[in-house]
């Protein structure tokens, strides 16, 4: 037999990818948030930038529901999305573009992106200039993005692949932060550019991923990573430091039951499990299996002065855990603030989605595995 010829790819590396250090770790469960900087390379930061304006720009208009986002967190508001035009079939067309959309790359405006009372809705810029958000399964759907957040399996002996496999890409950094955070079969969901639009970047007022994405006993840990740069010009984020321990998830965004033909979303008050407990916190659970926190303190409605603004270079990660408050500003200057950002939530036996969630997996399918491909 003829000797086999040595493989010119580069062998995997042993070497385990960076995670947190200790210090970061210790930051990251006192603050409730860690600023990672230089996360991605210029190169990732312009693939992802150019996927971004590739998706802007070839989304069909026409056959668009005209969906605009918004927080619901306005006086009278209780979706996350609604229709351009009011009246309600467009309104449950609307509600189901957003609630279909976990595993499709759907495009959502920003809330004053149509010149009001036109008719048909006429957008004020360009519709590049106009979506407030593009989601939310961009880490399946978009390779450019899942490279960014699923760890790239290992060469096999019969790729005819060139790349080099060094165990140092950006989705096995990502995996290697959920094993440093305590996640035993972290699943990520709901990923997403949010775009931030010149002039119109709506505000996203103080919530918390948990109330969104909850998972009992909660696991929501938020990736944000800036792929321009983000200051107060512009709507950066503003972070309640530490108040991941101050009380538990007391209200969260649900789907309708019953009384709306239209579906759609709502906000409800909630007295389920509270604080994060072991998995990202580093406390055990007590007999109630709510984490030994602070004790949950009176109901506070948050100040500005609270919040925390972060400066944040582009290509830098924000971890955000999901009990933090935290918020934007509009934005009213002449530059965007696009940023990409997906979720992570713990699988493993103990914890359970709540089928109440906006997001829900198709029948028969389940929410990517951070650990897959055997990092």
């Amino acid at each position: 037999y003829a000797r086999a010829k040595p493989s010119s790819q580069a062998k995997p590396s042993n070497t385990p990818p960076p995670g947190l250090t200790p210090t970061q770790l210790a930051s990251f469960r006192e603050n409730g948030y860690l600023v990672i900087p230089r996360f991605l390379s210029n190169d990732e930061i312009s693939s992802l930038l150019q996927t971004t304006h590739t998706l802007l720009n070839d989304f069909p208009l026409d056959s668009h529901p005209l969906t605009c986002f918004t927080t619901g967190d306005e006086p009278g508001d209780d979706a996350d999305q609604y229709s351009s035009t009011n009246n309600s079939k467009a309104k449950h067309i609307g509600d189901q573009y957003f609630l279909t959309s976990g595993n499709k790359i759907h495009f959502f405006f920003e809330p004053d992106a149509f010149i009001p009372s036109s008719s048909p809705p006429q957008l004020r810029k360009s519709k590049t200039l106009s979506i407030n958000k593009i989601g939310h399964a961009l880490h399946v759907l978009s390779p450019p993005f899942a490279r960014a957040t699923i760890p790239t399996p290992p060469p096999t002996s019969t790729s005819t692949s060139t790349e080099t496999h060094t165990g140092t890409t950006t989705g096995a950094r990502n995996a290697a932060i959920a094993r440093d955070l305590g996640f035993r079969d972290p699943r990520v969901l709901q990923s997403m550019v949010i775009c931030k639009q010149p002039g119109i970047g709506a505000a996203v007022h103080p919530h918390k991923d948990s109330e969104f994405l909850y998972t009992d006993p909660p696991s929501a840990v938020g990736w944000w990573i800036a792929l321009q740069d983000a200051g107060t010009q512009n709507g950066t984020l503003g972070v309640w430091r530490g108040s991941h321990r101050r009380g538990y998830i007391r209200r969260r965004l649900v789907r309708c039951l019953g009384g709306r033909a239209d579906g759609g979303t709502e906000f409800v008050q909630w007295d389920g499990a509270g604080l994060a407990g072991e998995l990202v916190d580093g406390d055990d659970d007590d007999a109630d299996g709510n984490g030994k926190g602070e004790e949950e303190e009176e109901p506070y409605v948050p100040r500005d002065e609270d919040f925390e603004l972060l400066e944040v270079s582009a290509g830098s990660l924000v971890l955000i855990h999901g009990n933090v408050l935290h918020q934007s500003e509009r934005n009213t200057s002449d530059i965007s603030r696009f940023a990409y950002t997906f979720h992570v939530i713990e699988g493993a036996e103990g914890w359970t989605y709540d089928e109440r969630n906006w997001l829900q997996p198709e029948p028969g399918e389940g929410f990517t595995r951070l650990y897959a491909q055997g990092y």
